[in-house]
């Protein structure tokens, strides 16, 4: 059964100078695309989550890009029946982060645990193509930032 809590984390979007994002498919489910995203460990400021986790899964550092905006407050998802079982949790609490690529050439290399792949997508693209219960926060994040 799983606890009665959500997770609290962070999700980065990373634009780029066509204000394209960063769009990454996940190795466990092919064919599902994501923006990169983690948890907070213990005492760690979200900006300061939002940085590690972006390094940690697709190398890209503030050589190569610069935060820009945070949504204003956490964004909850609840998990399907199975995964609330698999995770042991209801879900998870993140606050997102806009990311701004200081150049065209930019490059992210996937972790390849966690991501396989990378394309830059329109924000309709990313709606429409992302897992059904993060759905309604990605659209009501990329309808903002």
């Amino acid at each position: 059964m799983a606890s009665q809590h959500f997770r609290a984390g962070v999700v980065i979007m990373v634009r780029g100078l066509d204000d394209r994002l960063l769009a990454f498919e996940r190795k466990d489910v092919p064919g599902q695309w994501q923006f990169p995203q983690g948890g907070l460990d213990a005492d760690e400021a979200p900006i300061a989550a939002a940085w590690r986790e972006l390094f940690e899964e697709t190398g890209l550092t503030s050589n190569d890009v610069m935060a820009v905006a945070e949504y204003p407050g956490w964004v909850v998802y609840e998990y399907p029946p199975d995964l609330k079982v698999a995770k042991g949790r209801l879900g998870q609490a993140h606050r997102w982060f806009l990311f701004d690529a200081m150049r065209a050439d930019i490059i992210p290399t996937p972790d390849g645990k966690e991501f396989v792949a990378w394309q830059w997508v329109t924000r309709d693209w990313m709606i429409e193509h992302a897992v059904d219960f993060r759905k309604p926060g990605y659209e009501l994040v990329l309808r903002v930032i």
